[in-house]
């Protein structure tokens, strides 16, 4: 018994060491993005030297909120931009919403864009390629439907373009629950999971990659890349385009603006499978760290650390581990949902947050049993960052 008290002390020991390194760089990442959040704006465009816009947006079916998510892009406190809507086919039932939404917005230019059903394996890919050839101005802002924005948006994602090198912007983004229990855990996982990985990454490295919930790009940026064509079978086109456009010499910023993620998961499964896809898809966009990302979560090392203390007889021990793993989780939430994302639903459900990173840790180890990901109502597999169409059963009601 002690025997096996020492090793699992061992391993809570090299745990707690490694999530509360982390921890640390996530609180120095946050320091820099707020500092760098206050210089990105700087000097301030006047409306003329503001390049137009045109927003992409990709849309499929009813989804939760997508009325308020549309006409927040109306809403923009922007000088010349256009909005470019897609969809597979014409009774698309999301369209009807953009209609009327649109109706009502007469000064801001909007196009629907019904291209057919997608003859590559990532459908969002294909809409965003289609509309991208239909859009009339050299700056383009791709944003998924699921998504709810500031009037400041445009204005806050744009600027940062207007300084030399730089040719696309992506947002940090927080999840908004509509849902129940199991959105509520996604929900956290994007406003504190995700964003802090993101956080470090700026901190270590730059920004390499994008976000798909919204991403700002020079046309010009994006054709010497290949266009969207380049990666239509990729499963993370966000990640590719920002990578590509780094190694093509140009620079990606983090936008100081912050966007609400719409998450209305109603079931286990459905949260499972989501988060499931995502890390499955990040294993393969960064297989190198991805195996080292098992260490910055907290919770499981302070469970081992508890059954350690009770097989070793000392509880104090114990207690102090759990105890730390507890604090070192709240206090990264707090830091990232709170000091940089102001996500106050968050804030009043800041103790359940321990949960999140437990589950998280076993989505991650889960994430290396197989290569299949679903997405929408189609499985696919993932052979290296490629998407290939296993079943599709249909469009979802």
């Amino acid at each position: 018994m002690q025997i096996a008290g020492y090793i699992l002390l061992a391993a809570a020991l090299i745990g707690t060491l490694s999530s509360t390194v982390y921890l640390g760089l996530v609180l120095v990442a946050v320091g820099k993005f707020r500092a760098e959040s206050k210089r990105l704006l700087l000097p301030l465009a006047a409306d003329a030297d503001l390049p137009g816009v045109s927003v992409i947006k990709p849309v499929h079916g009813l989804e939760p909120q997508l009325r308020e998510n549309i006409e927040s892009f109306f809403r923009q406190d922007y000088p010349r931009y256009e909005i470019l809507f897609g969809a597979d086919t014409a009774d698309d039932a999301a369209l009807e919403i953009v209609r009327e939404v649109s109706a009502r917005h007469p000064r801001v230019p909007s196009r629907i864009i019904v291209h057919g059903e997608s003859p590559w394996p990532n459908p969002q890919t294909y809409s965003l390629h289609c509309l991208s050839r239909q859009a009339m101005h050299n700056v383009l802002v791709a944003s998924d439907s699921d998504v709810e924005v500031a009037g400041n948006y445009l204005r806050e994602v744009v600027t940062p373009l207007l300084k030399p090198g730089v040719a696309m912007t992506t947002c940090l983004y927080r999840g908004k629950n509509v849902g129940d229990f199991w959105s509520n855990q996604t929900a956290m996982l994007m406003s504190v999971e995700e964003p802090a990985g993101v956080l470090v990454a700026n901190l270590l490295e730059g920004m390499k990659f994008g976000l798909g919930p919204t991403i700002a790009v020079r046309r010009e940026a994006l054709e010497e890349v290949g266009g969207y064509e380049k990666f239509h079978d990729y499963s993370a086109n966000d990640f590719i385009l920002g990578n590509l456009i780094y190694k093509a010499g140009h620079e990606v910023r983090l936008s100081s603006h912050v966007i609400d993620h719409i998450v209305n998961q109603s079931s286990f499964r459905k949260m499972w499978q989501n988060q499931l896809r995502w890390r499955v898809t990040e294993r393969y966009c960064r297989p190198k760290g991805y195996v080292g990302m098992g260490l910055i979560f907290a919770m499981p090392f302070g469970i081992l650390g508890l059954l350690a203390g009770g097989l070793l007889g000392n509880w104090l021990l114990g207690v102090a581990l759990f105890g730390w793993a507890i604090v070192n989780r709240l206090i990264e939430a707090y830091a990232v949902g709170w000091v940089v994302l102001r996500d106050t639903p968050l804030l009043r459900k800041l103790w359940l947050y321990p949960t999140r990173d437990l589950l998280g840790f076993i989505v991650w180890c889960v994430s290396f049993s197989g290569t299949k990901i679903a997405w929408r109502s189609s499985k696919f597999e993932l052979q290296g960052e490629r998407m290939v169409l296993r079943k599709n059963a249909g469009h979802p009601s």
